[in-house]
Parts: structure tokens; C-alpha cells; sequence
């Protein structure tokens, strides 16, 4: 079996991304899904790691050039899928668990020094606990998580590779 070169199949990676973000916006603007905060950083993840991969295609690095980048996809990819985790963990709690509903990203990052938004941020709200959406019954952070931890194991091992 022939396995694509490096550029090729971080060229793909890139486009999934890009389809990624597609449907975000698909689901944002057509099905009229607003993201909550937990979405927005997750959305940031996925256009850094699709960046990232393109950069990485657009550059095709020799090997110590590829181990930077799988270390740049892993890094983004677990900080993307630990910020979805979150968001999955804040959809399967008991109702009266679920924290009240906060005020928007942009009123938090207006209006809070970065340590005091993020720990706001992740503390969830009850639009984060809401599951609006499913895909054989899976919400869009798990979607979301499926996805980050395929590209970042790709990733890596598209890079590292010889």
C-alpha cells in the first residue's frame, strides 16, 4: 500500500480543517447554532491546527523541521480536545449541576484580566451544557474531540515519519 507524502497529506489535513470550520459555520449561520465560549475556543484550536498543517505542506520541512511542526500539532491538538472534553464533561451533567448562564466571550475578554476570563470561561454556563445539535447521537464538542484527535495523531505521525 502507497502511503501520500508528507505535503500531501498535510495538505489534507488542512482541508479537513477547513471543513471543520465550514460546517461551524454552516451550523452558526444556516442552522442558527450561536457558539457558546467553549465553542469559540475550540474553533481556534481547529483554524491554528489547519494553519499549521498548511504551513507545514506549503514549507515541506526535512526532519527536524517535521518534528516541529507534529510537536505544534500535538500541543494544539490536546489543547483543542481538552478544551472539547470540558465541554463534553459540562453537557452529561445532572441539570441541577449545570452552572447558570454567563455573560458573552467578547463581554468576558472586554472586561476581565486573562487569568480571571479563561478560569470563566471554563467554568462553563449553562448555553456550554445545552446539546442542541447530534450526529448519530453525538453532540458537536464530541464531533469535535473525534476529529482534533484523529488530525493531531495524523498529524504527528505524518511528520515524524521518514
Amino acid at each position: 500500500m502507497h502511503v501520500p507524502n508528507k505535503r500531501i497529506l498535510n495538505f489534507t489535513g488542512a482541508l479537513a480543517c477547513t471543513g471543520m470550520m465550514g460546517f461551524a459555520l454552516y451550523a452558526q449561520h444556516i442552522l442558527l447554532l450561536n457558539p457558546c465560549p467553549l465553542c469559540i475556543l475550540q474553533r481556534i484550536a481547529v483554524i491554528l491546527i489547519g494553519l499549521t498543517f498548511l504551513t507545514a505542506a506549503l514549507h515541506n520541512p526535512a526532519a527536524i523541521g517535521g518534528r516541529v511542526y507534529a510537536v505544534l500539532l500535538g500541543l494544539l491538538s490536546v489543547a483543542g480536545s481538552g478544551v472539547a472534553v470540558w465541554h463534553v464533561r459540562l453537557q452529561h451533567l445532572p441539570a441541577d449541576a449545570v452552572p447558570g448562564c454567563g455573560p458573552g466571550l467578547e463581554y468576558i475578554v472586554d472586561n476581565f484580566p486573562l487569568k480571571n476570563a479563561l478560569s470563566m470561561i471554563f467554568q462553563g454556563s449553562g448555553e456550554c451544557a445545552e446539546v442542541v445539535w447530534r450526529l448519530l447521537g453525538l453532540s458537536m464538542p464530541t464531533w469535535v474531540l473525534i476529529g482534533l484527535v484523529g488530525l493531531g495523531a495524523t498529524g504527528i505521525w505524518n511528520n515524524l515519519r521518514r
